[in-house]
Parts: C-alpha cells; structure tokens; sequence
C-alpha cells in the first residue's frame, strides 16, 4: 500500500522488520493504545518470504500468505492497517532509500509515538530486527524534521516534515518504560493464533501460558501482573 493512499494521521506508528514481530514482542501494548482511542499503523520493510521450513513454498507465496496473516493480527489488535515495503527477508541494509521510505511515511502519517526494534542492544537479534531499529530511529531524527533530507517530499508530494514526539525501542538492554498488557492478554495471544504459518500446530493453551509467563516475570520487575518493556526515547526538546 502506498503511503499516500493511508489517512494523513497515526498517534503511534509501529515499524517492524516482519511479519508477527510486533504481536510476539508488543501485542499487548497495541491492544491497549487502540482500546485508549489512538490511531496505529503498521509499517513492515519485509513481508517474511525467507520464514517457513515448508520447501514447497516459493518466496512470493508465502510473502503473500503472511501479508494476510499480517493484517488479520493487525485488525485483532485494533490497528488501522499495514504498508509493506517489500524489502527481502534477511537482507535489509541500512540504506539511503530505506531511509526515504521511512521518512516518507514519517511525513504522511505524522506519528507522535514510534514503536519499534531497538538496533542497539547488546543482545543477540535477527539481523532485520537491528537494522530497522537504527534506520527507523536515524529516519525519525533528524531526516523526517529537516527540509533539506529527501526535498523531493515536498516538492512532488506536497509533505511537510514532522518532528516525532518520542520512540518506544522494544528488546533493549535496558529497559526504562513498562506497559501493563493486563487486560489485554487474551487479546494479544488471538493476534499471534492469525500467524498460522508461524504458529502451526503448536498447542494453544500451552503456548498461550509460556507467552504469559514471559510477560509476568517483565511485570514482576515493576508490580504488574503482565508488562511489557521497552527503552523510551524523547525527541521533544
């Protein structure tokens, strides 16, 4: 989808590498940001199309299936809906024209909150997952702000720049932000079921339970029932 077909306003943008990133790491917390009135887009630089052991599939395929699969878990949590950029899964580079396309729908959807990998961390991740961490934080600040990075915005799409408010860095370090998912639980765990591709036949119940107990140890650290973390940055100064 085109960023320019996509109503010009999100509160809070998520920007994630594949397919079933954010309902695995941060489900919960979209749920509830919907349920509280905002506005949620997704943003996915691949469509997953390396993410299956199935040798009968051709990449195309399953990009397509899990694309379905994508929006289904987007609806479930009450987001608005998913842009796919198309990038190959495994392959994404921090370039100049991920760059572009990140700001691009940084200006059309003006976001306050941007959700998404931290590219930091020390710990071991999916190559993806670190590159769109750096490129999404370096899209946001300063490139979305500055006239003069990707002028042709203005020029031949009539977008204006936009300072984001703050960002949301989910597998960091050192987590500084928690987000009481208490309530939306169940909610979170229906959105992972529509991964079927992923999922597969595990057992609903037993997964369900590994998933919250994963949240109650994050809740533990800050009294919650079940949290989920994230390392908070803020770029309104």
């Amino acid at each position: 989808m085109s960023p320019r077909k996509v109503p010009p306003r999100a509160d809070a943008l998520v920007v994630i590498a594949h397919p079933d990133d954010a309902e695995f790491a941060f489900g919960g917390t979209i749920a509830k940001l919907a349920r509280e009135g905002k506005k949620v887009w997704y943003v996915l630089a691949t469509s997953g199309d390396k993410g299956t052991s199935d040798r009968t599939l051709a990449p195309w395929e399953l990009a397509a299936r899990r694309e379905v699969e994508q929006r289904n878990a987007a609806a479930a949590l009450g987001a608005k809906g998913c842009i796919f950029l198309g990038y190959p899964d495994g392959f994404l580079e921090d370039t100049a024209d991920l760059r572009g396309k990140l700001v691009r729908v940084i200006r059309t959807l003006q976001p306050d909150i941007l959700i998404t990998w931290d590219g930091y961390a020390r710990r071991f991740n999916h190559r993806d997952h670190r590159t769109i961490g750096v490129s999404v934080l370096d899209a946001a600040f300063p490139l979305a702000r500055d006239h003069l990075a990707y002028p042709e915005h203005l020029l031949e799409e009539g977008l204006e720049t936009h300072k984001v408010g703050e960002a949301w860095l989910v597998g960091a370090d050192e987590p500084d932000y928690y987000v009481d998912i208490g309530d939306y639980f169940h909610q979170r765990s229906q959105a992972i079921a529509c991964h079927v591709s992923q999922v597969g036949d595990r057992d609903p119940a037993a997964f369900e339970e590994r998933m919250r107990e994963r949240s109650r140890e994050m809740g533990a650290k800050v009294g919650m029932d079940y949290a989920e973390s994230f390392r908070r940055i803020s770029f309104r100064r």
